[in-house]
């Protein structure tokens, strides 16, 4: 018989399912027509209907799992008294089939952290700009992100009245990453991908300095990193704080996953454990190849100005 599946890819399995569900909920709110949108820290700090009903609908749907796994999510919101309606119990079982990677093998549900981004790119998401919207759930290991999980409720939107919308892309280190077709930027282009919706004059000072061939501007930091997988972009590059931890954790499974790297400005990289503080403070730099192009370039003035 069969010995049962690590936890690890019974966390992941679950995250899948627990994603297209999330992304169900994303489209329903959007179809209803009713956002419910809250102002947090101000006009570019949006919480909609959809990050609320999404971000209970994970947490409480993984915490019901794995008791003992700590889920931080980006919302302050009660976990207790969350309808069944949003409780998704499935799972995806071409991951259960997948072998673990060995050093994963013996992770206790108290050894991870699952950092959940219910719904990233909101503000494009009240906007109609679809395509920049995802669901991410971000699982971490001794500090590290080891798997993650990105949902495009919108993916193929623009496809016409029979495309099937919506795709989910995972991965475990070790393992690789699914759901997506991996592509390079061509060749000796420099294409930078960057904030559309939180610009600065240091945000900008450090990209004029990278010299870049083309410049795209999208909101949400998983949709910035399939740039990056899908060969739109070369490098992801973000100089000012902003970005948060459940913004990052699931993107960097899937980035390094497939070889990439992603730091802050700075080049440290990320700590994912619970203790962790939320901000990203010193932004982001992640390439999937040529990394230390991009890192050479930035300039000191602008590492200077971002403090870990």
């Amino acid at each position: 018989s069969m010995a049962s599946p690590a936890l690890l890819m019974r966390v992941v399995a679950s995250a899948y399912s627990v994603a297209e569900k999330a992304a169900t909920i994303v489209r329903n709110v959007m179809s209803a027509g009713d956002l419910g949108i809250v102002e947090k820290a101000g006009p570019n700090d949006l919480q909609t209907k959809a990050d609320r009903l999404v971000q209970m609908s994970i947490c409480a749907s993984l915490a019901r799992k794995f008791p003992k796994v700590t889920i931080i999510g980006e919302e302050e919101l009660p976990t207790d008294n969350v309808t069944e309606d949003l409780i998704e119990d499935g799972h995806c079982e071409e991951i259960l089939k997948k072998p673990c990677p060995a050093q994963y093998t013996g992770i206790k549900e108290e050894e991870l952290v699952i950092w959940v981004d219910p719904l990233d790119g909101t503000k494009e998401y009240t906007e109609g700009l679809l395509d920049h919207v995802t669901v991410l759930i971000g699982i971490a290991y001794g500090g590290k992100a080891i798997a993650g999980v990105i949902n495009q409720p919108y993916y193929n939107y623009e496809a016409g009245a029979n495309a099937v919308l919506g795709r989910t892309i995972w991965g475990v280190l070790g393992m690789g990453a699914f759901g997506f077709q991996l592509a390079e930027a061509p060749a000796g282009k420099h294409i930078v991908v960057t904030t559309r919706s939180h610009s600065s004059a240091l945000v900008n000072e450090c990209i004029t300095a990278l010299n870049p061939d083309h410049v795209i501007r999208v909101g949400g930091a998983g949709n910035k990193i399939i740039q990056l997988i899908e060969g739109k972009a070369s490098a992801y590059v973000f100089a000012s704080p902003g970005c948060k931890k459940w913004d990052t954790c699931a993107p960097e499974a899937i980035l390094h996953a497939v070889g990439g790297k992603i730091t802050d400005i700075r080049g440290n990289s990320f700590q994912y454990n619970k203790e962790v503080k939320h901000m990203n403070s010193a932004g982001v730099l992640a390439t999937l190849r040529n990394y230390d192009y991009y890192a050479s370039r930035i300039p000191n003035t602008v590492k200077e100005s971002l403090v870990p």
